[in-house]
Parts: structure tokens; sequence; C-alpha cells
């Protein structure tokens, strides 16, 4: 259900699949996502489960209203009924909170600088690749103590450029931002890469990304899923089925680190 990797310094980043859950058809099964037309008792269930199962309160997770945007918000330990923060981008300094980004073709970015105490999570889609929401997010977590050579990053699940195909001049708009998210589908046509895009944004700004590939993953953080969601049926993609569910990646720090 849950893939979830950790480090000795107490940050743990996990991704989910699309298996485990509650949802029926064509959310099937473990959808995190609240505004996709399901039923919302399924997504909460669904949300407690995963919670749950990586050993959180599923009241200590801060989710986000996601708009293909830049703007990064910083929070703490959300309160019952508070709503969720318009953003594509949140950042805490709060050990024990986590923070969540839901996906279905998008990049799920995951960041953390345990030595500073600050973790991160961004959606990066291609408008919010070009919009710099990553290096907006780096931004963020620096202006609260943290350091990019120490940030550990994860990448997880997204549509790879082999598959997702996009019109000529779309690739050269997004190209002439980031280079390196021009990319060419397996059949020869126009395609963007964001993940590759993610990781050039992050090494620019002096964040290590490691030597993965954009079919390859590292053994361990920093590293980047080698899962493409538009040809795992394991996973959830909007550019294959359209009305579907969520993918959801978690980052947050050891709740021990608020006392030493």
């Amino acid at each position: 259900m849950i893939r979830q990797s950790s480090t000795p310094s107490g940050a743990h980043f996990a991704f989910t699949n699309r298996w485990g859950g509650v949802s029926a058809a064509p959310y099937e099964s473990l959808n995190l996502g609240g505004h996709v037309g399901d039923d919302p008792a399924a997504v909460r269930a669904n949300r407690d489960l995963a919670a749950k199962s990586l050993g959180l309160d599923p009241e200590r997770v801060v989710w986000m209203n996601q708009v293909h945007g830049n703007d990064v918000a910083v929070v703490a330990a959300p309160r019952r009924g508070a709503q969720a923060p318009t953003a594509d981008a949140i950042v805490t300094t709060h050990p024990g909170v986590a923070l969540a980004v839901l996906t279905a073709d998008c990049v799920p970015v995951l960041l953390a600088d345990p030595g500073a105490g600050v973790v991160a999570a961004a959606h990066a889609g291609r408008p919010g690749l070009v919009a710099g929401v990553v290096p907006a997010t780096v931004e963020s977590m620096v202006g609260l103590g943290a350091r990019p050579e120490r940030i550990i990053a994860a990448i997880g699940p997204s549509v790879c450029g082999g598959c997702y195909e996009v019109p000529a001049a779309m690739r050269d708009e997004v190209a002439a931002a980031v280079p390196e998210a021009r990319a060419t589908t397996g059949w020869g046509t126009p395609s963007v890469d964001v993940a590759a895009g993610v990781l050039a944004q992050l090494a620019r700004i002096g964040v290590p990304v490691g030597a993965a590939t954009s079919r390859g993953a590292t053994p361990g953080p920093p590293w980047r899923s080698h899962i493409c969601t538009m040809e795992s049926a394991d996973h959830f993609s909007y550019r294959r089925e359209r009305t579907t569910g969520r993918l959801a990646g978690y980052v947050w720090l050891d709740l021990d680190k608020e006392t030493q």
C-alpha cells in the first residue's frame, strides 16, 4: 500500500499506491483526494488508514488545496476543523506534523533538513515547474534555518517523459524555463519530463539529488521513484483514466526531535 523510507536523523518519506483502501471504482481503492467526486466518508476512512499505517495521527496530517501555482504556506500543528491552505507547497518546523501532497501524474516532492528541523511537501505539475514552486519551497525552508546542501529530497511516482505527450509549442515553453524538462515520447513526439526538471531545479540551488535517471531510482534518499503513473496499474493516473483517485506523499520528522 505504501512505500516508506526513513533516515537515521529521523526524517520520514512515504508514497502511496492505489491499493489498501475502501473506495469503490473508479476510485478504487486508496483514493486520498477529496476533490475528485469520491464519497467523502471513503476518503476520510482512507486518510485514516494511510496515516495509521505510517504510525501517524490522522489529525496531525496537513493537506493542501492545490492550484498549480507556486505559493508556499508555512504551517503549524493542524487544528480540528481548520481549512487546508490554498497552496502548492507547505513547510513546517513542527516535529510529528506530517505534510501531505496529492498527485495523479504530477510530481510529489518531499524535502527535509532534519538538522534544522524543517520539512516540506510540494506539488509540481507542468505549470508549477515553470512557475518555480520547488525553488520557492526551498527558499521558504532556508528562511526557517534549512541549508540546501543538507536537504534530503524524495521524488515520488509521476508520469514519465516517455509518456507525457504535449504539443511542440508547450514543450518549447517549458524548456525555455527548465531546459532539462525537454523530452520525447516513446513513439517520437514532443513531451515533458517534469521530474527531470524538478531534479535540475534542485541541483541548481544546491540540493543533493543523487544520480537518478529518468527511468531509474537511487537506492535511498535522495531518490526518484522509477514508477510512471501512466504505465502502472497500481497507481492513479489522470492522463490515463481522467476520473480517478489521488495518490499521496507524506513527509515528517520524529516527534522526539522537538526535545533534542
